[in-house]
């Protein structure tokens, strides 16, 4: 099927394009969601009291009690300047939605509206919540929504949610069978010396030398102390150290992140960052100061729930073009729902078929093929009635 004449295509793309228009930030999305309520609200659809500024949860509920489906989808945008030339530019400066939110979030209003044409809920046991959250580039909406709330009244037993995924041509769905994202974690490192000339070093306790031995050692986490099965990465990306070329500071700053798929890699590597960090002030002399800060966790795919997202999405656009995927290293906050019931997050081709050019997500010119929006409406449907519809 040509998903460009499926006949929600011309208004998926209208709510897409007025989200991609308008894009906010992190925490600051009000007009995305008086846009998502107004939407709702039009349907007939309930909109449940939360206790937040941003974000909505919408409910609909089916002829009887049952089990209850959560479908989560992010809204927020990024702080970047959108360089690609398109009619439905941002007219936000620096803020742009370049990494497939405004999709999501038209995808799930599209299966609010579907759920509403049809009946649907009719025929259904139980309920559906959709679950619009804000902040997921800032890795912190899922838990503040958790706080709020909106895992009760009533308790869901499965969630699920999309990504668009560029890697994907437009037809394609990917799911992932046991992790789909690395946990994300942040670390800085203060290192305090004595500064001097630098024609005279012997008279300094030098931080960047402490630091420069702490990167070193940074890597042997990963060669010597991961096994090798198992996946671990371990960056500094910010060495803030001296003024001048002819001068040693008394203070080195060093910030990086650290990624992993399973949590006993994880406290290793939190313990060996730590024993390294002490080990500099027995063989430099300085001080050190190290503070590790817990991003998201692991994002857990259930496999039962993948494997019945894989039949729902095969019943749409055919078994050969559902695939299994590897896990990512990003970090995805979807993590904190799945922590909590069994869920999975499906990835949503967006690249056209006649394209060879793969744009990543968090590019300036990120863009998608909106046939694949009645694509994500038409596997959350068919997930719905696979899962609620007796």
């Amino acid at each position: 099927m040509d998903f460009r004449n499926h006949p929600m295509f011309q208004r998926l793309s209208e709510i897409r394009r007025d989200f991609h228009s308008h894009p906010e930030l992190s925490m600051q999305e009000h007009r995305t969601t008086a846009k998502i309520k107004e939407i709702l609200s039009g349907l007939g659809i309930t909109l449940l009291p939360l206790d937040m500024e941003v974000g909505a949860v919408g409910l609909i509920e089916g002829a009887g009690p049952g089990k209850i489906l959560g479908i989560r989808a992010d809204i927020d945008a990024l702080p970047m300047q959108q360089k690609n030339q398109v009619p439905y530019k941002s007219l936000n400066d620096g803020v742009m939605h370049s990494c497939g939110h405004d999709c999501h979030a038209a995808v799930l209003l599209g299966v609010a509206q579907k759920m509403v044409e049809e009946d649907t809920a009719k025929d259904m046991k139980g309920a559906l919540k959709l679950i619009f959250q804000p902040a997921e580039e800032t890795v912190s909406g899922a838990a503040v929504m958790i706080k709020a709330g909106v895992m009760e009244n009533p308790a869901m037993d499965r969630i699920i949610s999309l990504h668009m995924w560029t890697q994907l041509k437009v037809g394609e769905v990917g799911l992932y069978k046991s992790v789909s994202h690395a946990a994300a974690d942040m670390f800085t490192l203060t290192i305090r010396g004595e500064g001097a000339h630098g024609a005279a070093p012997h008279l300094s306790l030098d931080p960047i030398v402490a630091g420069a031995q702490f990167v070193s050692g940074l890597q042997t986490l990963v060669s010597r102390n991961t096994p090798p099965t198992d996946t671990a990465v371990v960056t500094v990306g910010e060495f803030r150290a001296g003024t001048a070329s002819n001068i040693i500071p008394d203070k080195a700053v060093l910030r990086g992140t650290v990624r992993t798929m399973k949590d006993e890699v994880r406290q290793m590597i939190i313990r060996r960052m730590g024993e390294l960090a002490q080990s500099l002030q027995t063989g430099f002399g300085v001080e050190t100061e190290f503070e590790y800060v817990d991003g998201v966790p692991a994002c857990k795919s259930d496999y039962e729930v993948s494997e019945f997202l894989f039949e729902a999405a095969s019943k749409v656009v055919g078994r050969d073009n559902v695939h299994w995927l590897e896990p990512q290293t990003g970090g995805e906050d979807f993590a904190f729902f799945a922590k909590l019931v069994p869920g999975s997050m499906m990835r949503l081709g967006c690249t056209s078929p006649s394209s060879d050019t793969i744009l990543s997500g968090h590019s300036p010119y990120f863009d998608v093929d909106e046939a694949a929006l009645p694509i994500g409406v038409e596997v959350f449907h068919q997930a719905i009635k696979d899962y609620l519809v007796a």
